[in-house]
């Protein structure tokens, strides 16, 4: 099956640390704000502030100055008026200058109606970023694919960088590859990887997850060429309860298949010193060596 013929650019869009750009997506910026103002980083979402704030600041200066001198004490010219406005939209009034026409009242009224919306409107949405529960999860560089209780698994270790308690947190493992279908369509498709135990009841410290690859698994008779060929890729997620926050949180992380150590175990990080008192090495959280017993060759 042919790829479709790109049509210009397109959008650049990552999936993780996958990259597609897509066409022939109209865009609808103005229909879906409030998922574009959630995930712009921080200095955009001011900077757009910023800019609507003195765009509409402009516009009723503009106003203002059309009118026969509405505003008591302001010099001829558009610099007082703007200042005004500025004092208008943020419903400060400092009471220098005040409206003194009809004409004048009235363009205030609206301004004042507009300054109320948008303060509204701009505090809901820095509240819906701050208060928006953000996992602090370490993922494991590589996955690994070595012994595990007389078994080949596909094993995976996070940590939970805050050190508090993640109630009931449950995780799921997915791999996705290119497929050919019975009628030659070629499509990537989802394997839910099976976990040994798939849920924590207190997720504080450290948790590696294992995937038994046996009869049942489809990972059965893969090896390193046979992944890159199908161009397949792990998708880890995690959810639980933050007991600090009261609120559920998420997590997820991918690999392409080159991140795989195949033959290879966790070096462990957990210990405890002269006191009996546990210890946790994260500066070896990423580290990996090759089980003696499987050398460094794939399996085949």
């Amino acid at each position: 099956m042919s790829a479709p013929a790109p049509r210009g650019k397109g959008t650049l869009v990552r999936l993780g640390s996958r990259e597609v750009r897509a066409h022939g997506l109209p865009s609808h910026v103005w229909r879906d704000l409030f998922h574009h103002s959630m995930t712009a980083p921080w200095s955009l979402f001011f900077a757009s502030f910023a800019a609507v704030f003195l765009t509409i600041n402009t516009f009723y200066a503009t106003l203002y100055w059309l009118g026969d001198a509405p505003i008591a004490n302001a010099r001829p010219g558009f610099e007082d008026l703007f200042y005004f406005s500025i004092e208008t939209l943020a419903t400060v009034g400092y009471g220098d200058m005040h409206p003194q026409t009809s004409y004048g009242h009235l363009v205030a009224t609206l301004e004042i109606f507009t300054g109320m919306s948008v303060l509204a409107v701009m505090t809901g949405l820095v509240f819906a970023r701050f208060s928006k529960p953000r996992a602090r999860v370490l993922f494991a560089s590589h996955p690994v694919v070595g012994p595990y209780e007389g078994r080949r698994a596909l094993m995976l270790r996070m940590a939970n960088a805050r050190h508090n308690m993640v109630a009931e947190a449950n995780a799921r493992l997915w791999m996705t590859r290119v497929e050919t279908t019975a009628e030659g369509q070629t499509m990537r498709r989802f394997h839910d990887l099976k976990l040994e135990r798939a849920q924590n009841p207190v997720f504080a410290l450290s948790w590696t997850i294992f995937h038994i690859i046996d009869e049942t698994s489809p990972l059965h008779g893969q090896d390193a060429a046979a992944l890159a060929q199908s161009q397949a890729s792990f998708v880890v997620t995690l959810s639980g309860l933050d007991e600090t926050s009261g609120q559920t949180m998420y997590a997820r992380h991918g690999y392409e298949h080159h991140a795989l150590r195949w033959n290879h175990i966790y070096l462990d990080i957990l210990g405890a010193d002269e006191d009996g008192v546990a210890i946790i090495d994260y500066g070896r959280f990423h580290d990996t060596r090759a089980h003696p017993a499987h050398g460094h060759q794939p399996p085949t």
